[in-house]
């Protein structure tokens, strides 16, 4: 039987810093990816992946980041700019990039992958998981489909953000959550 080898895709520090230090104190084989193009600005973009990195290097987690593409995401979600939050871009935003982490995963050996997507109240964890299922199909790699909002995860989350102080944005990363 192959060793469980878990990818875990994160949007940002604050989302995924309590799932990070579940997933260490517990001793679970996992990295980190950080894929997200719909970030809107690259000094934006570098603010959220140095934070990620730091939860990562606390937790002594690898921690990998592909390249920043934001032309592939507004291209993505042309003519949807005026959907709301939890509308049809976002589905499109995260079928993008759970594609993306899905492929990385089954090429690099992964078992499965999961994602911190859906962590934010503001997020439909149901439209992120639809996006990952259908990720998974298409890749053959198991998606880990955990409800990271529970299980105490939500207040270890709070706690990490408190204690490491992190850089804690109010909007999802496009330009377009900003505009609420």
């Amino acid at each position: 039987m192959r060793e469980e080898k878990l990818l875990l895709l994160s949007c940002c520090g604050p989302c995924s810093c309590g799932v990070i230090a579940h997933l260490a104190r517990n001793g679970r084989n996992f990295t980190v990816l950080f894929y997200n193009p719909n970030i809107d600005t690259a000094a934006e973009y570098e603010k959220r992946l140095a934070e990620n990195k730091r939860v990562c290097e606390r937790y002594h987690v690898p921690f990998v980041s592909l390249n920043y593409e934001p032309q592939v995401w507004q291209e993505a979600v042309k003519g949807l700019e005026q959907e709301p939050e939890r509308g049809h871009r976002c589905s499109v935003c995260f079928e993008l990039r759970l594609q993306q982490a899905a492929q990385y995963a089954k090429a690099h050996g992964f078992t499965h992958f999961s994602s911190v997507l859906g962590v934010s109240r503001h997020k439909d964890l149901a439209q992120v998981n639809a996006a990952a299922r259908a990720a998974s199909v298409q890749t053959g790699v198991a998606y880990d489909d955990t409800n990271w909002r529970k299980g105490g995860l939500e207040e270890l989350r709070r706690a990490v953000n408190e204690e490491m102080q992190l850089y804690n944005q109010t909007y999802c990363g496009c330009a377009f959550s900003k505009q609420k």
